[in-house]
């Protein structure tokens, strides 16, 4: 059994780890609810500016003024994934979870993959894994800005456009409510949603949410080449824009359940370090008592 004298410093190092675990989980539970009010007010837009692109794609005559960015490729040599995780870790399985996913997707998908990391925790595992890493963008401002997305976006659309890749995918943690997160691997290049079954590693792929497209006719200003060259990349800069605040969201949403549970545990470690504490107080406050009692003994016998 430990001395009373190591249960006492043991006592007061899980005490002041506690204190740090409470404040961690403080901050975080701030965070997550900033950045869910974030992702939750953009949401319904970038859903809406989806929608518009698959009317668009779907326009009488479309098939002649498609941006490359909307035009599925049917021989798919190369894909790309641009993997969302954090900067560091404390935040339970969230970074686990995505990582995970994202390795059973690519090795499932049996093609030459190219991965672009936002976050120093995918870089690194990705790296590990002996994935072709092509760029990689870390501390990214909390909260972001439009104009942060802009490099990664970037790099997607120059793949894309110069055809080292066919096809892009986009992992993230879709934040749900601040105790509940789901890792999701959606298409996000070309933006016109594909028919992806029979495809390899479809499985691990989300269906996209959005409503079937309407029927209506547009009318394009000054011409529809000129619009699409526009509003195609600003709105895939858009989704990943989106992917990015849902992404914050459930990471700080995790780490605040992280560090509560820690909190949880140190406590409950305090109490049963202070049980075994009194009982060593006590063995040696009776094994004292032993060597009075036995000392007053042998001076009687003498």
């Amino acid at each position: 059994m430990a001395t009373e004298r190591e249960l006492n410093k043991r006592i007061k190092s899980v005490k002041n780890i506690s204190q740090v675990t409470s404040a961690l989980a403080a901050v975080s539970a701030s965070k997550a609810s900033r950045a869910q009010r974030q992702a939750q007010a953009t949401r319904h837009y970038a859903r809406k500016a989806f929608e518009i692109i698959q009317n668009l794609a779907a326009q009488p005559g479309a098939s002649a003024t498609t941006h490359p960015l909307m035009t599925a490729r049917e021989n798919v040599r190369n894909i790309g994934l641009i993997l969302m995780t954090s900067d560091r870790g404390l935040s339970g399985s969230y970074n686990v979870n995505m990582i995970t996913l994202a390795e059973r997707f690519l090795r499932a998908a049996d093609k030459p993959a190219k991965v672009i990391t936002v976050g120093r925790k995918g870089r690194d595992a990705m790296v590990r894994r002996h994935f072709d890493v092509v760029a990689t963008f870390d501390r990214i401002p909390d909260p972001p800005s439009f104009l942060d997305i802009t490099a990664v976006a970037r790099v997607a659309i120059d793949a894309m456009l110069s055809e080292s890749m066919d096809q892009v995918f986009i992992g993230y943690s879709e934040f749900v409510n601040l105790v509940t997160r789901q890792p999701v691997i959606r298409q996000l290049l070309p933006l016109k949603p594909a028919d992806l079954t029979g495809m390899p590693g479809a499985e691990y792929v989300s269906g996209v949410d959005a409503q079937k497209a309407s029927q209506q006719s547009y009318t394009y200003e000054p011409n529809a080449e000129a619009l699409l060259n526009d509003i195609v990349p600003r709105f895939t800069r858009l989704q990943i824009y989106q992917s990015l605040l849902e992404a914050l969201a459930s990471e700080h949403s995790a780490r605040m359940v992280a560090m509560n549970n820690a909190t949880d545990n140190a406590i409950e470690l305090v109490d049963i370090l202070t049980l075994e504490r009194n009982k060593a107080r006590q063995a040696t406050i009776t094994n004292q008592i032993l060597d009075i009692v036995g000392g007053a003994e042998a001076l009687k016998s003498m």
